[in-house]
């Protein structure tokens, strides 16, 4: 073992639980495997502070011995490895030009039959309840009328999402008007909060849904996707496999929107460019 490699290991023992370089590496591999996560060296410290809380929960001494509650495939430990794991940033109107395309794209589908938009990295559900407030305020329709679909590979912020509760100070940048129509103000125990209003509650179903499975379980094509913010922790390869078999769930006409730090690959005979980061499915598409 090299004087490096001595080292990393000293840094590592000197914390609460045994953190190796090997098991730094055997985390890569298995979330990587799991959830398509590309974790590069600086993040050990992340994986550890998170991770670390599993260890404590569980009254396990060692990160090696923590990973071997994942060499079962449908281990329950899974889930706990992979919300520990899973980055969750996120706003409302996050990206305010996508919501302003959106917009656009809802006056000009009026009148043109139900509505499905898929927010498929949705997190705490920001983005989605953003959706559903940019559909009620420009698609004056019955809001059975209109599906949204949020999903995410972290139960935890799932049920975070499903019941709409979130601090007051989350919606401070936004309009009074608005936070008045579609936002209940909490009282008592539950003062300093704020709950979406049932009507966007109504539109949106939040479901568990791991983006790298080999199928996903919807049988319908979605008019609007928003895949934001999540394709960076992936490598080029996994990018790539991942906007092909997204771009089959996308209607002819339909609009994918991305991060704005994101550059994956975007087949140029299935999208074309229609501003910064959002993307719409070619009439003619002609998928490789």
């Amino acid at each position: 073992m090299t004087t490096a490699e001595n080292s990393a290991d000293l840094l590592f023992s000197e914390r609460e639980f045994t953190f190796t370089e090997p098991d730094f590496q055997r985390v890569c591999a298995l979330i990587y495997a799991r959830a398509g996560i590309s974790l590069s060296a600086s993040k050990q410290d992340l994986v550890y502070g998170r991770l670390a809380r599993r260890l404590r929960a569980l009254g396990i001494r060692s990160f090696a011995h923590y990973l071997d509650q994942l060499d079962e495939p449908q281990a329950p430990e899974w889930e706990h490895f992979t919300n520990a794991l899973t980055t969750n940033l996120t706003a409302f109107f996050r990206e305010k030009h996508h919501f302003e395309m959106l917009a656009e794209h809802l006056r000009q589908h009026a009148g043109h039959g139900p509505l499905r938009v898929w927010s498929a990295a949705a997190s705490t559900g920001e983005e989605a309840y953003s959706i559903a407030i940019t559909v009620a305020q420009n698609l004056h329709r019955a809001s059975d009328e209109v599906k949204i679909l949020a999903t995410d590979i972290d139960t935890s912020v799932l049920d975070k999402g499903r019941a709409g509760i979130y601090p007051a100070e989350r919606i401070d940048s936004l309009p009074a008007k608005l936070c008045a129509h579609y936002f209940q103000r909490g009282q008592g125990a539950h003062a300093g909060q704020v709950r979406a209003v049932e009507r966007l509650r109504s539109m949106i179903a939040f479901k568990r849904l791991n983006l790298l499975a080999e199928s996903w379980p919807m049988r319908h094509k979605f008019d609007v996707v928003f895949l934001r913010n999540v394709l960076i922790y992936f490598d080029k390869s996994t990018q790539a496999a991942l906007i092909e078999h997204l771009s089959r769930y996308i209607k002819p006409g339909g609009l994918l929107f991305i991060g704005h730090s994101e550059s994956p690959h975007v087949d140029r005979r299935v999208f074309e460019s229609i501003g910064r980061t959002a993307y719409r499915v070619l009439e003619d598409a002609r998928y490789g």
